[in-house]
């Protein structure tokens, strides 16, 4: 099969570790007997260097036309780079916003694994890592109280700020088939995580989720509560599967268990819309201070670059050949500095690269 990929190195450590990317997707294609066309857009900091703005419409463009996205890392130093001497809107983020947007990417999908050969770096007690854990939380993207009205007004000599929380049924139910479809990628679980003991909005989400549900008997669902999810998340990692829920909640929820993982630098993700279509990129930043020195961690997107094969373009065994190599390179005891620990031999991005693509083969 022949796949076209629209890929944004961006800024930063963003083209060394979408360089590896492609070698370790290349390596797949010759395996499994497919073809990966790549086209280079600019996004970001370096869209701004070249075209004065974050993203132009012959980007998205390009972008649209693709079967899938994959992105390196977007932004530089906040303190010392004239892109941030900009307007707000001119800004290297303000591109990932803009795309987001463009190309209706609502569902975020945030996996956080241990792997056991890194739960030393895991800050939970060890007998809570040991038992490991491979989650998703998928979060509502485009909705909820980050995208309702606001307004700050003065009413009796008083200052008052009010942002609105909504969300419809269409909205809720797209995400929530989104969640159910890939909890049958995995292990067949679905945490739908609320507020409907205080929120409106939380009761209708529930409703909705459930009547999704209807039409996916081989999924369990349960219901959890917010504040208590956020307590389980430290408690017993282990036990969750999917998590489902909307924009804040997710917001706060994905960066909780980024933390429990201890290693951010191994952490993928994924914007889906309401077909196959997907970006892909690591959940980490552009780390300015390292690119070029070939010592960044390259593994956040090769396993993003295995999130697309599985979530846009139908190939489970690709990724899961992916998966496997990242898990191979780690019990052979090889690192980037990031994830070093003593008695392991310590690699490049280039070398790690080299590694996962040899795996593979």
């Amino acid at each position: 099969m022949e796949f076209r990929i629209t890929c944004i190195p961006g800024d930063g450590i963003g083209p060394e570790i979408v360089a590896e990317a492609k070698k370790v997707l290349d390596a797949v294609a010759v395996k499994y007997g497919h073809v990966m066309r790549y086209t280079d857009i600019l996004m970001g900091g370096a869209s701004i260097d070249v075209h004065g703005v974050p993203l132009t419409e012959e980007a998205v463009e390009t972008a649209k036309s693709a079967d899938a996205v994959l992105m390196g890392s977007i932004g530089g130093d906040t303190t010392t780079s004239p892109w941030y001497k900009l307007a707000p809107n001119l800004r290297p983020e303000a591109g990932l916003l803009a795309i987001r947007k463009a190309l209706n990417l609502f569902a975020n999908l945030r996996p956080a694994v241990l792997y056991e050969e890194l739960a030393g770096a895991c800050p939970l007690k060890e007998e809570i890592s040991a038992a490991g854990f491979d989650m998703m939380i998928m979060r509502e993207l485009t909705g909820g109280l980050y995208f309702g009205e606001r307004k700050t007004v003065e009413e009796n000599g008083v200052r008052k700020a009010i942002d609105t929380l909504t969300y419809d049924e269409n909205e809720i139910r797209r995400i929530a088939i989104k969640g159910f479809d890939i909890a049958r990628k995995r292990r067949k679980k679905v945490t739908s995580v609320d507020k409907a003991n205080v929120l409106d909005s939380s009761r209708l989400w529930r409703k909705v989720v459930e009547e999704v549900a209807a039409a996916y008997p081989d999924v369990t669902l349960e219901h959890m509560l917010v504040d208590n999810c956020a307590m389980q998340l430290v408690k017993d990692p282990a036990q969750f599967d999917v998590i489902l829920t909307e924009n804040m909640f997710g917001d706060i929820l994905s960066d909780e268990a980024s933390m429990v993982t201890g290693s951010i630098g191994m952490l993928a993700s994924a914007s889906l819309n309401d077909t196959k279509f997907g970006l892909y990129e690591p959940s980490h930043g552009s780390a300015p201070d390292i690119a070029g020195k070939d010592i960044a961690n390259p593994i956040a997107t090769v396993l993003s670059a295995s999130m697309m094969l599985r979530y846009s373009f139908d190939l489970d065994q690709e990724a899961d050949a992916i998966d496997s190599a990242v898990k191979a390179v780690l019990q052979a005891g090889y690192r980037t500095a990031d994830i070093m620990s003593e008695g392991c031999v310590r690699v490049g991005c280039k070398q790690m690269g080299d590694l996962l693509a040899e795996r593979i083969k």
